[in-house]
């Protein structure tokens, strides 16, 4: 028999890719939940992953929204793909959706696990294949975090007709744990349930070969001694980069942490194409960086600084008081809501209470008025004659000589941000304007 040529994946009849798996021109195994592979293997990951993503359907529903596959069709799963002229490339997963008989869409995946990275030339020949057989989509998965699944861990040239997103085991897993809580994205089929916590059991043991962030890169401590010892710091300095990045992990690292403790999906702060360059001029200028946590029904957002001169952080949340009263009955009302946070949250606030600041944002006024929790009383003096328009509850901590620490930093400022969260915020809230009343008609 006279093999057949294979030139595209996308677009090929779903019976024409079976006729090239039997005649071993396409090499394929389909993804299994208990795969006969040694624990902590990075294939036996690929396919717990790929079949949770098959017999889970909310958790399917997510994993194909954030890729942008399509739902359509139905989807067939496989581990270990080889293609023809390709024989010294294995693709660790491949999903393809099936409508109709033909094959209308796909993605690869490379996984690693433990300290692996990824691999830039092995994802350059993922692309060359990715390009010959017409999938536009390819995502890489390891225990290195990104700000955003739209950037890479590597510096790598895509083709404008693909896509490549880097996902962390750690939103991987994040994205399973969230459907278990109860909310609105809850896993209907009890079965299901149950397979998920089965497969987060697995991800989430130490043996699996997955893990958080834990390590900032060395370029941390070299720009915090650095600044310490006020050496000339210059753009080109790659360690000044490598720190930037190293926070951009940090902070969404700190997001996937709330997230799993909330269970709501919270959002580090959005990152642009010019984000790295503009936060290492703001370094180098200001010696800080900036950051924020989006949580749903929160407050506001929780707004992070990180002082390198200083060796602090400062967390702070924006609190609207009722604009219906003066200045003194807007100070009363904040010093109600403070009072209620210690009583609710005990010994969290006050493991916290000797680092709180109140911050009054003055209209028209160039400076904010900002006083410690314990001088709170004064604040009516101070801002006597003038229209506060808001409070920032500020809690701010000096890390010392473990702000340079390549892990006390992570340790510390994660639980910083929980006693933050649990502490003050979540007992917070915003003042709203009462809705107007039917007025008497005589």
């Amino acid at each position: 028999m006279i093999k057949k040529s294979m030139t595209k994946l996308v677009g090929l009849k779903k019976e024409e890719f079976d006729n090239f798996i039997q005649l071993g021109q396409i090499q394929a195994r389909p993804a299994r939940l208990i795969p006969v592979l040694k624990t902590g293997h990075e294939m036996a990951l690929t396919s717990i992953f790929l079949a949770t993503v098959k017999l889970v359907k909310e958790y399917r529903d997510s994993i194909f929204r954030a890729i942008s596959l399509s739902r359509s069709g139905k989807a067939y799963y496989y581990t270990e793909v080889c293609f023809p002229d390709f024989d010294k490339s294995r693709i660790d997963g491949l999903i393809i959706i099936v409508i109709k008989g033909v094959i209308a869409d796909a993605v690869f995946f490379e996984m690693k696990n433990k300290n692996n990275g990824i691999d830039k030339p092995q994802i350059e020949r993922y692309i060359e294949i990715s390009k010959k057989f017409k999938v536009n989509k390819l995502v890489t998965v390891s225990n290195e975090f990104v700000a955003d699944s739209s950037h890479s861990p590597i510096q790598v040239k895509v083709p404008k007709n693909i896509t490549l997103l880097h996902f962390s085991w750690t939103y991987l897993m994040t994205k399973g744990r969230l459907l278990l809580f109860k909310n609105d994205a809850n896993i209907q089929d009890q079965d299901q349930v149950e397979i998920m916590r089965e497969t987060l059991f697995y991800l989430e043991h130490p043996d699996s070969g997955i893990c958080g962030f834990t390590q900032m890169k060395p370029g941390w401590k070299l720009l915090a001694d650095n600044i310490r010892a006020q050496k000339t710091l210059r753009t080109s300095d790659k360690y000044i980069e490598d720190a930037v990045l190293s926070w951009y992990e940090e902070e969404k690292d700190m997001a996937l942490l709330m997230s799993r403790k909330l269970g709501v999906l919270v959002k580090s702060t959005p990152k642009k194409n010019h984000s790295i360059k503009d936060d290492i001029k703001k370094i180098i200028n200001e010696n800080y960086i900036i950051g924020s946590l989006a949580i749903k029904n929160s407050v506001s957002d929780i707004k992070i600084k990180v002082e390198f001169e200083l060796r602090s952080v400062h967390m702070s949340v924006k609190i609207i008081p009722p604009m219906d009263k003066g200045t003194v009955a807007r100070i009363s009302w904040i010093a109600r809501q403070l009072e209620s946070s210690k009583r609710k949250a005990g010994l969290v606030f006050e493991k916290i209470a000797h680092k709180i600041w109140i911050e009054a944002n003055i209209k028209f006024a160039k400076d904010n008025v900002k006083v410690k929790l314990s001088e709170l009383s004064t604040l009516g003096e101070l801002t006597k004659g003038k229209e506060i328009q808001a409070f920032h509850i500020i809690v701010m901590d000096g890390f010392g000589t473990n702000f340079a620490s390549n892990k006390k930093f992570i340790v510390l400022i994660e639980q910083m941000v929980l006693d933050y969260y649990e502490g003050i915020v979540q007992h917070m809230t915003n003042w709203n304007r009462p809705a107007p009343k039917l007025v008497p008609i005589d």
